[in-house]
Formats: structure tokens, C-alpha cells, sequence
């Protein structure tokens, strides 16, 4: 017997506006079955519920493990301690001026009192050189990284997952053939953040090359894809809310936490995965063992119980309630090198320009679920 469909997530109407889409579902029916997604969750406290309790809700959610993501205690533990100090004061520290350097380059490179594509014209090159210069990584993936993000989310959307596994499968043999010029190269490596990914220890051993391009992957496709989101995002909320710019010019310490409340209010990343280890009653809906939830970042961050008008920009908000970057033990690690990413790419932008204007002639274009954000977006940059 087919489940009763409660929506469709890839209606015409959910795809042409998937915020306000999101938003209908969390005020009608906040737990909603469909064959796609299976159990979405849209409201606030039942994802807040689900993401603070891993013993009920397992990340084992997926048929391919994923390191860290896809793991539970104790194993995530041993593999969480391994990747956050990667992402720690002392790193961001030494990556900082590498990181405003390329946001330097980029803007100068924008054309002066012009109309530009924000997204590919900034945001793209902005995601693909802040994960090459991160991981230390050659130009020239560049472009092969930026296709194979198209791809992902082209294979994602359809559900093929035939045409899945072959795009994994493209980007892991990359990642391999980066790891063998390392191994080949021995003592003469480059000291970056692959390289002493190839050195770790994890319970008394290396990792195996699996491992590492697990780890590699899911780096790379949460700061491709979301990275770029957020930044077209961002710069097209100033450019329709031109007071914020002003403010944010004139008091640059507050891009980022102003970062982080525009994409509360439009989030770059969707939705994430968890699936229940014993029947468990989430928002009315009772889950059984092993079905998939889908918890819709995209819906709870606006929730009007915790935010009310949840379209109202404000920087005083209470931090530990934006789910930008997750909560609990699965909290995104990389957290602190996105933040500086986006403050010093915002803080660029601003500085370089007079004024950011939306144009009148064309809206902006939605990005395709699993994407979130902008597909186009142009913008008007005065000097």
C-alpha cells in the first residue's frame, strides 16, 4: 500500500519558491510524507528535539557511510576529536590573510559601475578558491569542482541514484589521484590541510585512503554548494536592503553576525537526514526504525514560535537558536572557517563599492532543490 503524500517536493509551486513553500508546510502540516523526502520535519522544536538526541535519532541515514557525518557515539566521538582542531583558532588565524587576499581579487575583479551576474561572477570563484587555497588544492580544479557540483544536485534532484553514485564516484577518484601526487612526493608534500589529513592518527592508526576521501568529500560538498548559496544570498538581501548597507559599511565588525541572520531568514543549505533507532512520535507522526527524517533547516530557522515575524532582520537575536550550522554533537565543525569566509568576502564586497542595487529588470532565479539560494541574481555595483 502506497503512504499517504502529504506533498510533493518538487512541485512546480515548492521549486519556484521553496521558502515560502517550507513556510505553508510548517504552519499546516509540520510532519509531511512524501516519497522523495519521506518524513520532513518543518518546525523548530521538533528538529531542535531531533538534533539533541542522537541516541534516538541515529546520522546513520544514509546506504554509503560518511565520516563523521553518517556516524553515532562512540565512533563519530574518536572522528569528531580528529577533524575540529582543522578548523581551530590557530588555523583560522594562519588562513585569514590568504582568505581576505582572495576576496581582495575578486572584487577588484568585478567591472566597475556595471551590472553583474552575482553567482557566477563572484560567488562560484568565491567557493572554488577559498576550497582549493583551504585544502590546498590546484586552480586547476576549479572548473572540474564546479561541474561536478552541477552534477550532484542534478542527480540528487531526480532521485537516479545510479547517476548518484556515478557523480561520487567521479569526485572520489579526484580526490585520489590528489592523495597518490601527495604520497608519490613523500617528505617534499605540501604542508596543507590534505596533506595532514594523509598524517592523522585515529585510534592508534592511519586513516585508510577511504577514510580520508570521505572526509574530503563531505568538506567539500558543504563549502561548494552552500558557500556559494549564501553568498549570493547575502549580497543580494543588502542590495535590497540598502539601510543594512549603509550600516554594515559604516560598522564593518557587524557583517557577521548580520551573516548569519540574513541566512537564518533565507538558508543556503536545505535539509539534513536522521532516522529514528525505535519507534519514536515526532509532531503528531509516528516514525518507525529506520525511516528517513528529513529535517528542513530552510523551514525551521523561520519558525514564528521561536522567531516571530521571521522575515525581521535583527542582530540581537539569541545565537543558540539559529540552526545555520546545526546543533548537538553534529553541529558543523567547519563552522568557524564559513564564518570567516563569508565575513571577509562581505566586508570586500562593501568596501569595494559605493552601493549594491537589485535589478528592476531581472528577479532573481531560485536555485534547484538541493541547492538553495539564487540560480541568477544580478546586481547593479556602484563606485
Amino acid at each position: 500500500m502506497t503512504p499517504h503524500q502529504d506533498w510533493d517536493p518538487r512541485a512546480p509551486e515548492v521549486l519556484a519558491d521553496p521558502i515560502a513553500a517550507y513556510d505553508r508546510m510548517r504552519r499546516r502540516c509540520p510532519v509531511a510524507h512524501s516519497d522523495y523526502l519521506h518524513h520532513s520535519v518543518f518546525r523548530h522544536a521538533d528538529v531542535m528535539r531531533i538534533l539533541m538526541d542522537h541516541e534516538t535519532f541515529s546520522s546513520q541515514a544514509s546506504r554509503h557511510v560518511s565520516v563523521p557525518n553518517s556516524m553515532d557515539p562512540p565512533e563519530h566521538t574518536a572522528w569528531r576529536a580528529l577533524i575540529e582542531p582543522y578548523f581551530g583558532p590557530d588555523r583560522m588565524a594562519a588562513f585569514e590573510p590568504d582568505c581576505r587576499r582572495i576576496c581582495a581579487e575578486l572584487v577588484a575583479a568585478l567591472p566597475r559601475n556595471a551590472s553583474v551576474e552575482i553567482m557566477f561572477g563572484l560567488a562560484h570563484p568565491f567557493a572554488l578558491r577559498m576550497q582549493c587555497a583551504f585544502l590546498g588544492w590546484p586552480d586547476s580544479l576549479h572548473e572540474p569542482l564546479r561541474q561536478w557540483i552541477h552534477k550532484k544536485n542534478v542527480a540528487t534532484l531526480s532521485g537516479d541514484t545510479h547517476a548518484i553514485a556515478a557523480v561520487a564516484t567521479e569526485f572520489d577518484q579526484t580526490i585520489r589521484d590528489l592523495l597518490q601526487e601527495r604520497r608519490q612526493a613523500g617528505d617534499r608534500a605540501p604542508d596543507d590541510a590534505t596533506t595532514r589529513l594523509m598524517r592523522a592518527s585515529i585510534h592508534g592508526r592511519a586513516p585508510t585512503e577511504d577514510e580520508i576521501v570521505s572526509i574530503l568529500r563531505n568538506w567539500t560538498v558543504g563549502e561548494l554548494g552552500t558557500m556559494a548559496s549564501s553568498v549570493g544570498i547575502i549580497a543580494y538581501y543588502l542590495a535590497t536592503h540598502p539601510a543594512l548597507q549603509d550600516q554594515l559599511r559604516h560598522d564593518p565588525s557587524l557583517v557577521r553576525a548580520a551573516n548569519d541572520e540574513i541566512l537564518r531568514i533565507h538558508a543556503p543549505l536545505i535539509a539534513n537526514r536522521r532516522t529514528p533507532t525505535c519507534p519514536a512520535r515526532v509532531g503528531g507522526a509516528e516514525i518507525q526504525p529506520g525511516e528517513r527524517l528529513t529535517l528542513i533547516w530552510a523551514s525551521a530557522n523561520r519558525d514564528e514560535a521561536v522567531f516571530g515575524d521571521p522575515d525581521e532582520f535583527r542582530l540581537d537575536r539569541d545565537p543558540a537558536l539559529n540552526l545555520l550550522y546545526g546543533a548537538g554533537i553534529h553541529a558543523c565543525p567547519g563552522a568557524p572557517l564559513a564564518r570567516l569566509e563569508l565575513e571577509a568576502m562581505i566586508q570586500a564586497l562593501l568596501a569595494g563599492t559605493r552601493a549594491l542595487e537589485p535589478s528592476d529588470e531581472h528577479p532573481p532565479m531560485p536555485a534547484i532543490y538541493p541547492a538553495s539560494g539564487h540560480r541568477q541574481a544580478i546586481l547593479m555595483l556602484r563606485h
